[in-house]
């Protein structure tokens, strides 16, 4: 499991950036993009007034913004790059010509999403403020891992009390992971997840989670312009929250546990064919678009484990996810080892058929 933030760290960062951020629900006809620099800034108005200084435009900003006026990402990203003043032509025209409310999120004078206004917050602060008790509560629970990206929070927790063996001298422990997203990348999750004491490996089991979407009712708009405030949690939003807690109770629970343990146990009696073992791993790489660098890594690490199983081949891809630089990668490479684990077994017979 990739390391990230320790525990306190994740929660300093959290409230560092909670003080930071501003939301604004905006018609589309009062923005404005502009070059500068080599750069684009976002401008919001009021009539001719400017409200707010102008702000800088993250790449996650950039990708919903292109998306909701159907620009092409290739395009997009070239005007970017090449003539920012182009890019801002294109998107100021199509901001006027199709007017919509959307809700800019900034934080620290950047603009980090453009979303809905539909988009429900259930933020960063909030869910950990939920689940961090309950977790506090467990006896023998630890943090393994924590992190605050640009797109996503993340907290990796473990139960060393609930453990079992695969092989003889190859520990794993149930754990849990939650996750949200505060820019529109993904809904709040809580989901199970092994944790491999032989190499600090982490494997999230994603056929078993409880999620909840960012949608809401629709903001309503008053003026062309107004501060998008934080206000009271409506009343399904509490619930939600009463709602994970009770999940995050229940998330490390025996039975489920020991089925994906029983999972782990057959895998590691389900041989890879040795006449190709860099085709077979070429061929899942595809199956579960692992990128050509990722797959020389998972290789590697492959050749390293001697363990030329469906479990080695698991293994091999959530030990590489600790190598990766992106935390969200390594999360995501995480949850492929799982489905690398439980893939049907038709499938296996394809990746794994000996070479020509």
């Amino acid at each position: 499991m990739k390391t990230g933030l320790s525990l306190e760290e994740m929660a300093a960062e959290i409230t560092r950036q909670r003080s930071l951020k501003e939301d604004y629900l905006v018609d589309t006809r009062n923005l404005q993009m502009a070059p500068h620099s080599g750069q684009v800034y976002l401008h919001i108005f009021n009539g001719k007034e400017e409200c707010v200084e102008p702000m800088q435009v993250n790449s996650i900003a950039h990708r919903q913004l292109g998306a909701h006026l159907h620009i092409p990402a290739a395009y997009y990203d070239r005007m970017l790059e090449e003539d920012p003043a182009l890019l801002a032509q294109n998107v100021n025209t199509w901001l006027y010509r199709s007017p919509s409310r959307r809700i800019v999120r900034t934080m620290g004078g950047t603009a980090r999403a453009f979303l809905s206004d539909r988009y429900r917050r259930l933020d960063n602060f909030e869910i950990a403020s939920a689940v961090l008790p309950i977790i506090g509560q467990m006896k023998d629970a630890r943090f393994e891992s924590c992190q605050v990206t640009d797109s996503m929070m993340y907290l990796k927790v473990v139960n060393t009390r609930l453990e079992a063996e695969v092989s003889p001298g190859d520990i794993v422990q149930a754990g849990m992971i939650i996750s949200n997203s505060e820019v529109g990348t993904g809904a709040v999750n809580v989901q199970p997840l092994v944790y491999r004491l032989v190499c600090s490996n982490g494997m999230i089991v994603n056929d078993a989670r409880t999620r909840r979407n960012h949608v809401g009712r629709v903001n309503k708009l008053e003026e062309a312009y107004r501060l998008y405030s934080d206000k009271t949690l409506e009343a399904d939003d509490r619930a939600f929250l009463m709602k994970l807690q009770d999940t995050v109770k229940a998330a490390v629970e025996e039975t489920r546990f020991a089925r994906v343990v029983d999972l782990m146990k057959t895998a590691a009696k389900t041989e890879m064919t040795t006449d190709d073992i860099p085709g077979t791993v070429r061929m899942a790489s595809r199956e579960f678009h692992i990128t050509e660098s990722e797959e020389k890594g998972i290789l590697q690490h492959l050749i390293e484990g001697k363990d030329l199983s469906l479990y080695g081949l698991s293994n091999a891809v959530t030990r590489y996810s600790q190598d990766v630089e992106s935390y969200d990668r390594a999360t995501e490479l995480e949850s492929i080892g799982y489905n690398i684990l439980s893939m049907p077994a038709g499938t296996w017979r394809r990746i794994n058929q000996p070479a020509a």
